[in-house]
């Protein structure tokens, strides 16, 4: 209907913040813009709605492995670093589960991953009404409505692509999440999966009991598959594969964790692009392909026993590397090479996990019809001012703001991705939006 030289004409109500995604970080926002809007007259409020894939809410439901514990304390939770008062934190949220004194009492600052998404789901319903779940955008465009220049935001029902909606929005906020990233030819299948969808791959598993998993990584995830994969099935046979000699632990010490500080954003920010990537260097083993050290100790532990007194259910194929996965139906057919002698061993594993990470989702499909506004450095990636504004050129304006939540880690650092600066990223957006009002508005009746 339009382009992004071209403004059209679209009659519909106008949002000021149309988030794409809602995960925690758009969650938070929302949280942000609430509080905002609760200590404003009704001219300064903020009006949001949110688009999210999936039919409900969920944080990597797939990953919510039986006893896994949180990597982040629960204090860097939606809203604590941002306003420790405020009734969306964990805390308010044990108080209204009735577990407050017996959490305290548990002595941990780090809940399993179950508790922390009963969490995230309990503050999203509060939301319901501002979020269409189901619903996948397609592209940005530009138009205009009563005169105003807007951003024109496409989608389609998830499950029904046929059906479109067009809203309108002053500001945009991206918030896509990441992308499972796989090893150059390897495609899923029935046995062979991401760990982004473990459980439910497992669940679909059909067959009789298994009798060889192969687990392809070093870091977290991978960890934390081999270990309950070792645990669930006391019959089967687990390969951990990877490149290195062994797990390494996470350095979560005191001042290694200051890399996640709200502060630290501003340093990083404003370093050279050399300091930047010195930084990202230093800092890796605080996140990437790194494991919790207490898991790392009960794999060696169970390793150990095992070879004390058998059977040997947990093989530790290190300085290795998966080099076939073929899904013949009934099994995968596996070959690993040795990197140091260049041997092969062949194997024949029920299902394949590659818990090999993710990448930043690509933006340039689905901001197609506006990439020509946005700057972009030598490597591709997008030029991000400080309060998460996609920077834009001075000859082809933007009506409003794109703001990215995630995929910020060349511009604001390792906790890009994390929930570490979540709250204040939060608040940090809602604020660089309210600072480019041009003129209030009056939010639509019932916007909380």
């Amino acid at each position: 209907m339009t382009s992004a030289d071209t403004l059209g004409t679209v009659q519909a109500p106008v949002h000021d913040i149309l988030g794409i995604g809602f995960g925690p970080s758009n969650l938070a926002l929302a949280i942000a813009v609430r509080e905002h809007n609760d200590r404003v007259p009704d001219t300064d409020r903020l009006t949001s709605f949110f688009l999210e894939k999936q039919i409900r809410f969920g944080w990597h439901r797939d990953m919510l492995i039986d006893g896994a514990t949180m990597q982040v304390s629960f204090l860097k939770d939606l809203a604590t670093m941002r306003n420790p008062g405020s009734r969306y934190g964990f805390l308010p949220y044990l108080q209204a589960k009735g577990r407050l004194v017996d959490f305290i009492n548990h002595q941990s600052f780090f809940p399993t991953r179950a508790e922390f998404h009963d969490y995230l789901e309990w503050a999203a319903a509060d939301f319901a009404d501002q979020v269409a779940y189901g619903e996948t955008a397609d592209a940005v465009r530009l138009t205009r409505s009563d005169g105003e220049p807007l951003f024109q935001v496409t989608s389609h029902r998830t499950r029904a692509p046929e059906r479109t909606t067009v809203r309108l929005a002053r500001h945009v906020v991206l918030a896509p999440g990441l992308t499972p990233r796989l090893p150059p030819g390897v495609t899923e299948s029935k046995r062979v999966w991401h760990s982004s969808g473990f459980l439910s791959c497992l669940d679909a598993l059909a067959g009789a009991e298994p009798r060889r998993f192969v687990v392809v990584g070093a870091g977290q995830s991978a960890a934390e598959i081999t270990e309950y994969l070792h645990r669930r099935f006391t019959g089967a046979e687990v390969c951990a594969v990877f490149e290195r000699y062994g797990y390494s632990p996470a350095d979560d010490s005191p001042y290694a964790n200051r890399v996640f500080d709200p502060e630290a954003v501003d340093r990083y920010f404003h370093s050279d692009d050399d300091l930047k990537r010195r930084l990202l260097a230093y800092h890796a083993n605080t996140n990437y392909a790194v494991a919790d050290l207490d898991l790392v100790k009960e794999l060696y532990r169970r390793e150990y026993q095992e070879g004390v007194s058998g059977p040997r259910r947990l093989r530790i194929l290190n300085v290795s590397r998966l080099v076939a996965a073929d899904d013949l139906g009934d099994h995968v057919d596996v070959t690993v090479r040795d990197l140091s002698s260049g041997s092969t061993t062949r194997l024949t594993a029920d299902a394949v996990v590659y818990a090999t990470g993710y990448r930043p989702a690509d933006l340039r499909e689905l901001l197609s019809s506006v990439a020509g506004h946005v700057q972009w450095d030598e490597r591709g990636l997008p030029r991000v001012a400080r309060d998460y504004r996609l920077t834009t050129s001075p000859r082809t304006p933007l009506p409003g703001g794109v703001y990215l939540q995630g995929g910020t880690e060349h511009t604001h650092g390792i906790s890009s991705s994390l929930l570490s600066v979540s709250a204040v990223r939060a608040q940090e957006i809602c604020d660089s939006i309210l600072a480019g009002r041009r003129t209030p508005h009056r939010a639509p009746a019932g916007t909380r």
